[in-house]
């Protein structure tokens, strides 16, 4: 499997991914929605680094969420490489904000980052509560399809993956308690919302502890096959390049 990454690339998947579940950590964590709802006023925080669009996300009481535009503070970093480096834990940003803006990022922002770093990359002593594994399992999963899209459109190999996908939309089932859809138009991907009609394909995992071993690479995929716990259906070709592009999110998640 390629392992190495682009510094551009992973710097998309850390400001789309990673803090793109963000929201999703609100919902299933109790200790995040306490934490948001010590916000006084609706608050857009900013994401600055050369060489990428910039990123924002609204944060209110009762919810985070992508925008593409709005004034609060904002998070510049020196380069893309710098932006991987504090999402690593190993730099510091550069904030511009006002008093009301330092208040949000060190009492809400960074207890929110550090609480979902918890559940990112748990240690195997939480991972033995079963909640807690739950909780963490799900935001992985939340990383991962997040993260095809970004690998999928913008690392030279997931492009070439992604050139060989027809349109059509993808289905990553957990067996009949979640659902993520990938749109292929044009060879380019986007995470769907709409789930009304049935996929062109299906990546179906059997279970949670299924997916979250798969995807952290604690089971190895054609294991999970050959036994029944992943299974697919529909147009290959699709299947087969989005395996492609998840190593890849595997190879940018894991650096």
């Amino acid at each position: 499997m390629l392992t190495e990454t682009d510094a551009r690339v992973l710097a998309l998947t850390n400001a789309r991914a990673v803090l793109g579940a963000l929201p999703r950590l609100v919902e299933l964590v109790p200790e995040a929605g306490r934490i948001l709802g010590t916000l006084p006023a609706p608050t857009t925080l900013s994401l600055v680094a050369p060489g990428i669009p910039v990123t924002r996300y609204r944060f209110s009481p009762d919810g985070i969420a992508p925008v593409s535009e709005g004034r609060g503070p904002t998070l510049m970093f020196r380069s893309v490489e710098h932006l991987n480096a504090v999402i690593a834990g190993t730099a510091q940003p550069i904030p511009i904000a006002g008093p009301a803006g330092i208040r949000f990022l060190t009492r809400v922002f960074t207890p929110l980052t550090d609480l979902l770093g918890v559940y990112l990359k748990p240690d195997d002593e939480r991972l033995e509560d079963a909640e807690f594994r739950r909780r963490s399992t799900l935001l992985t999963l939340e990383v991962a399809a997040r993260a095809i899209a970004v690998v999928g459109n913008e690392d030279t190999s997931g492009r070439f993956s992604a050139a060989h996908m027809p349109d059509g939309d993808l289905d990553l089932e957990i067996g009949d308690e979640l659902r993520y859809r990938l749109e292929v138009k044009n060879h380019r991907i986007r995470l769907d919302d709409e789930l009304s009609d049935p996929p062109r394909a299906a990546l179906r995992f059997a279970d949670l502890d299924v997916a979250g071993g798969v995807i952290s690479g604690r089971d190895s995929a054609l294991a999970c096959v050959c036994d029944g716990r992943l299974a697919m259906r529909g147009f290959i070709p699709l299947v087969d390049n989005t395996s492609r592009i998840l190593d890849r999110v595997g190879a940018y998640l894991g650096a």
